[in-house]
């Protein structure tokens, strides 16, 4: 089963837009097993990577971030994850887009451009890194087996 969402409001409301994620330290202590992810990520665990619009990193729990998009800062903010589940929103303008997909190898692509976004979910494949697009920031979230799911960010 797959599901997708996506939209392109306008109704960005003001708010807290620094990072809130955990740092490791913080997982760590969260209760949780500290056990190596189920899978690897370029930049590991770091949403720090993200800040420039170009990394690769795994989450297995939710987690806000700023990075740079083709209307300046955006947010991306992973709402759920687990076993084969990922699902995400992200704002950038006065624009916001939302992905989700469930099961093995899904995932969805959204492309974020200076006059809007689009998204795409369904089957990822091997979930490489998505290819660049002129004047625009590629996010691409894939479920992962283990709970743990791959966010890539694209800008170059």
């Amino acid at each position: 089963m797959t599901a997708c969402g996506g939209s392109d409001d306008a109704d960005d409301k003001p708010g807290s837009h620094g990072r809130t994620s955990k740092s490791p330290s913080a997982q760590a202590s969260s209760g949780k097993p500290s056990a190596a992810p189920s899978v690897s990520a370029a930049d590991g665990r770091d949403v720090g990577a993200c800040a420039d619009g170009d990394c690769e990193i795994a989450v297995s729990e939710k987690v806000t971030f700023r990075f740079k998009g083709p209307r300046g800062p955006a947010t991306l903010s992973v709402t759920e994850v687990g076993p084969n589940k990922v699902a995400y929103t992200v704002k950038s303008g006065s624009g916001r887009a939302k992905g989700g997909a469930t099961g093995p190898g899904q995932g969805c692509i959204t492309v974020l451009r200076t006059n809007g976004s689009g998204n795409s979910c369904g089957g990822l494949g091997d979930a490489t890194r998505p290819s660049p697009q002129p004047d625009a920031v590629v996010i691409q979230a894939a479920t992962g087996e283990g709970g743990t799911a791959i966010l890539h960010i694209v800008s170059r």
